[in-house]
């Protein structure tokens, strides 16, 4: 197991004061993750010493740019455990991906009838491309049960498929309730079926070793900022034959290998259809020293202690009779509210000690239909978090009793 203090030194927001003057306690790492420095420096140092542009120019400049570009891709692939480079292609986030794969597959796939399965849980990005797909090509879309907890399980999904299925699309790990989707039995059983399989990894690629190769998941998306990366960058992975059935949603420069007055076009293979313009240079290169950083600490690590701090944390809070927890038994965020008191007010209270959580619907406004509650706060730690901020958050949850003299005290 690694050294949490040491690893804290990595991060230069966790050196510094909030605005109120307090220590950062971050909390919201489900929505974003702070960065390591080795990160920053990767960024400063394509801007600084090679900031040319990639696949473009027949200099050593250009050419450091792509070799640069291409490592990262050649890292991701590797985190991931994907069988090729190629079946890597760089996008700005998770929601473009998923649009990507909605607009690119879905949309030429699926016909009038069809069926698309998701969940009340999925985050927007996995749920209103599908909601327009359908729409367009007159599919439908419908809902895969969750059981009594929250969770997703391989009986539901059974339950769900019909022979119009022709998409599952999913978080492995939800961004509110937390839950581990089976994605191994969920791919195994939709493959004897003929079903793709869309997983949205935000929540799950940062915090757990991803095997696309032992899941057999058709495509999975993910962002870069969730993983200690940049903003703006993300991946879109597909399997090889896939991709190439893909239609890239936007085309231009570096996209075609050729194309005539007639309109007459050549794509290129993927990756590289799918990355007309110029790229994100310092995102992906960004991207890579972040995934070259994870892999030195250890997903294995990272996983373990994330599930102790959370167990820590739950451990904790049920203790408090002005809590009420949402799903004390998931693996991932937190989902709570203070009884009383809005969730947003909840979350000024905590920021004025310095504590930064999430509060609102959390990009999952159809999942309040399954747990009865408008808004929910919400935790999310990462491998820099540490049991002592945890104590000093707990300290605060207690003062949710009487929230005005604690708000304004």
């Amino acid at each position: 197991m690694f050294d949490v203090q040491q690893i804290r030194k990595d991060f230069p927001m966790l050196n510094g004061k909030t605005m109120h003057d307090q220590p950062l306690i971050y909390f919201d790492n489900g929505a974003t993750t702070l960065k390591p420095q080795v990160v920053i420096n990767k960024v400063c140092d394509y801007l600084t010493n090679y900031s040319g542009n990639a696949h473009r120019g027949d200099y050593d400049l250009s050419h450091e740019v792509d070799v640069q570009y291409e490592e990262a891709r050649c890292l991701v692939a590797k985190f991931i455990h994907a069988s090729r480079k190629e079946e890597i292609v760089f996008t700005s986030g998770s929601t473009d991906s998923l649009n990507m794969i909605a607009y690119g597959y879905g949309k030429t796939h699926l016909s009038a009838g069809d069926e698309i399965l998701i969940t009340v849980a999925e985050h927007a990005s996995n749920t209103l491309p599908w909601f327009d797909i359908a729409r367009e090509v007159g599919a439908v879309v419908n809902y895969i049960e969750l059981d009594a907890q929250g969770r997703l399980t391989l009986e539901n999904v059974k339950k769900a498929v019909t022979d119009q299925t022709k998409i599952i699309a999913i978080a492995e790990v939800t961004n509110v309730l937390g839950f581990q989707a089976p994605m191994k039995e969920i791919c195994a059983y939709a493959h004897e079926r003929d079903i793709i399989v869309v997983a949205d990894g935000a929540q799950s690629v940062p915090h757990q070793v991803t095997d696309v190769t032992d899941t057999d998941v058709d495509f999975l998306a993910f962002s870069g900022h969730k993983m200690c990366g940049p903003t703006g960058v993300g991946v879109l992975y597909g399997k090889y034959n896939l991709l190439c059935e893909t239609k890239p949603t936007r085309l231009g420069g570096g996209s075609n290998s050729r194309y005539n007055s007639c309109g007459v076009v050549t794509l290129k293979n993927p990756p590289y259809k799918f990355e007309a313009g110029t790229p994100n240079i310092e995102g992906v290169v960004g991207l890579g020293a972040a995934v070259s950083y994870l892999m030195e600490v250890g997903m294995d690590n990272i996983h373990a202690y994330e599930k102790e701090l959370r167990d820590y944390c739950i451990e904790k809070m049920k203790a408090l009779d002005n809590i009420e927890i949402y799903n004390e038994t998931s693996h991932g965020a937190i989902a709570f509210n203070i009884k009383g008191v809005f969730s947003q007010d909840g979350a000024s209270l905590f920021n004025t000690y310095g504590i930064a959580v999430r509060a609102g619907q959390h990009c999952a406004k159809i999942l309040d239909e399954f747990l009865d509650v408008s808004s929910t706060l919400r935790v999310s730690f990462y491998f820099y978090n540490t049991k002592e901020e945890i104590d000093k958050f707990i300290e605060v949850c207690k003062k949710g009793d009487d929230f005005l003299d604690a708000f304004f005290g």
